[in-house]
């Protein structure tokens, strides 16, 4: 199906993974396994559909307060992803620059060493882009802008903020403003996603579970999109 007005910038908080497993009596590992294979063909489909450029937020630092089992079991998925040839070499097929955008000190360092390679190889492409939240927290963000300002501040290399400057400090600097953002599970809130660039973002809330989420499912978020009127504050 064609759909006229796509989102430029489209986001994803794929929420239900535990639920899933849960509900399936499977264990959470499969659960994750699940959501994230699910992801490389949600990526597939936002392909097909025009979308040029995805957020997927992968582990919030909220994240950080779950068992630590549940945590590595997360970053051995994280790993394997990584680590795949074949996942690595659909993103040169693709011409799709990967980046990593978190606290990277919160992470495991061979971890964050096997992100920042792909980055690194793909960084070059410029035509689509999959920005992966990491010990991503929208309160963090802000506050390390926050904090790096005050720092030059004191050494007056800042003497006036504006929004443009305060953007540059974040970490999330790279990130665009978002036309849509998606949650599934049935879970009405953001929980702190992105603040700055999701101000005025479009919100579709799916109750489906995420590994139950399909490419219908997609097709029916951005038709819903299509049909809006965007407004702006205006």
């Amino acid at each position: 199906m064609h759909i006229k007005n796509v989102p430029k910038v489209l986001a994803l908080i794929p929420d239900g993974n535990r639920r899933w497993a849960l509900g399936h009596s499977l264990s959470f590992f499969n659960g994750y396994n699940l959501g994230v294979k699910k992801f490389i063909d949600f990526a597939d489909w936002c392909k097909d559909y025009g979308v040029k450029n995805i957020v997927v937020w992968a582990f919030s630092t909220e994240n950080f307060k779950r068992s630590k089992v549940e945590q590595e079991a997360l970053f051995n998925i994280y790993r394997k992803v990584a680590n795949d040839g074949e996942l690595v070499s659909r993103l040169h097929e693709n011409r799709t620059r990967f980046n990593i955008v978190g606290n990277r000190d919160l992470l495991p360092i061979d971890l964050v060493k096997a992100l920042q390679k792909i980055e690194e190889d793909t960084c070059a492409y410029k035509e689509r882009v999959i920005n992966m939240l990491i010990a991503y927290g929208g309160r963090d963000d802000i506050l390390q802008a926050t904090a790096a300002i005050v720092r030059d501040a004191v050494d007056r290399k800042v003497k006036t903020v504006s929004e443009d400057l305060f953007r540059t400090y974040m970490p999330s600097n790279g990130v665009p403003d978002i036309d849509l953002v998606i949650r599934t599970s049935g879970e009405a809130r953001l929980s702190g996603f992105m603040p700055w660039q999701a101000g005025y973002s479009e919100l579709y809330f799916s109750k489906k579970l995420w590994p139950d989420f399909t490419r219908q499912d997609l097709e029916d978020a951005l038709t819903d999109y299509n049909n809006r009127q965007r407004r702006f504050g205006v």
